[in-house]
């Protein structure tokens, strides 16, 4: 009987030291717990945050300025609705209609300038494109011969310019009067957006080009399959500016074309609406409104294709601005 009283008693005493062990290990977690969760400051204790006078400033200039920006463009829209020929300044149209639009759309005369100018355009960027990226990437090699040579020469024509008359003969011989193909030829070659290429080829790691040799590429093959990839940005952004370049360009047509079919849609809606040479059909709308209807059309395409290359124009339109 006194074994048995003995083994409980150690029995009670090794569980009684056992769960103060626990309390005690409960009792430190429970403090390292409170020591490491951060306090929350409550509502009513945060100071309330000054408004400062720059911030009212700044938030005041850029709403102007989007003023600005939004208006005109606005206005010209809502002109474009409004029967009212009288111009008048309402940024709502007095009598709506649609008619200017429904002449511009079924005027037949229109649709063979404008296919010239979808053609041109596309042409014309993937050409720019073309020579911008490889002109750029040629005078990124730095172990090419005569690169400085090439670089000055291109430097050159940015500031200085042949002029107009030699252009023209330049022009005339190669067979590029009266065609409409001239705004590919003019427009493709750019040394300002060639240099934008070049800085931003120079942004990539030159690791990657060293481990693309040593995996046995060629220069041509770090291009297209190193170089191109990574260059999305700068591409959306820049071939957006030859777009814009050949598809608004009425100086070069007006000059060098005289055939009616080889114009763009842009001289030939100028030429419509500025001369008075307006169709004859079943929406009366005023000349204002049809002159309205025209610009809208003109601007049209690339107020579609801007969002959809926005991501890309907002990281690219700094291209090779900023060299770390």
């Amino acid at each position: 009987m006194a074994e048995k009283d003995t083994k409980e008693i150690q029995t009670s005493e090794k569980e009684g030291i056992i769960s103060d062990a626990v309390e005690k290990t409960a009792k430190a977690v429970e403090k390292e717990d409170k020591r490491s969760t951060p306090k929350i400051n409550m509502v009513g204790d945060k100071k309330p945050s000054k408004i400062k006078l720059f911030d009212i400033v700044n938030y005041l200039v850029f709403i102007l300025l989007a003023l600005i920006i939004i208006i005109p463009i606005w206005k010209v829209v809502s002109d474009s609705f409004n029967e009212v020929g009288v111009y008048q300044f309402k940024l709502w149209p007095t009598k709506p209609t649609i008619g200017g639009y429904a002449t511009i759309f079924t005027t037949t005369r229109l649709y063979r300038p404008f296919l010239n100018s979808v053609i041109t355009t596309v042409v014309g960027t993937l050409v720019g494109l073309l020579m911008a990226t490889l002109g750029g990437y040629v005078l990124n090699q730095y172990d090419m011969p005569g690169r400085s040579a090439f670089s000055y020469f291109l430097l050159f024509t940015m500031i200085f310019s042949g002029g107009m008359i030699p252009e023209y003969l330049v022009m005339k011989q190669l067979h590029l009067t009266d065609n409409m193909w001239i705004l590919v030829v003019k427009h493709g070659m750019n040394v300002y957006n060639l240099v934008l290429m070049k800085n931003f080829f120079e942004g990539i790691p030159a690791s990657l080009y060293e481990a693309a040799k040593l995996d046995g590429c060629s220069p041509m093959q770090i291009f297209y399959k190193i170089v191109l990839p990574l260059s999305k940005a700068a591409l959306a952004s820049i071939g957006l500016m030859f777009a814009v370049t050949v598809w608004n360009d009425y100086s070069t047509v007006q000059i060098y074309i005289t055939n009616p079919d080889q114009v763009n849609f842009q001289y030939k809606l100028r030429v419509m609406i500025m001369d008075g040479d307006t169709p004859t059909t079943a929406y009366k709308v005023s000349q204002s409104t049809l002159y309205y209807a025209g610009i809208v059309c003109a601007i049209l395409p690339f107020m579609a294709a801007y969002p959809f290359l926005q991501k890309y124009f907002v990281t690219g339109v700094n291209v090779g601005a900023v060299k770390e």
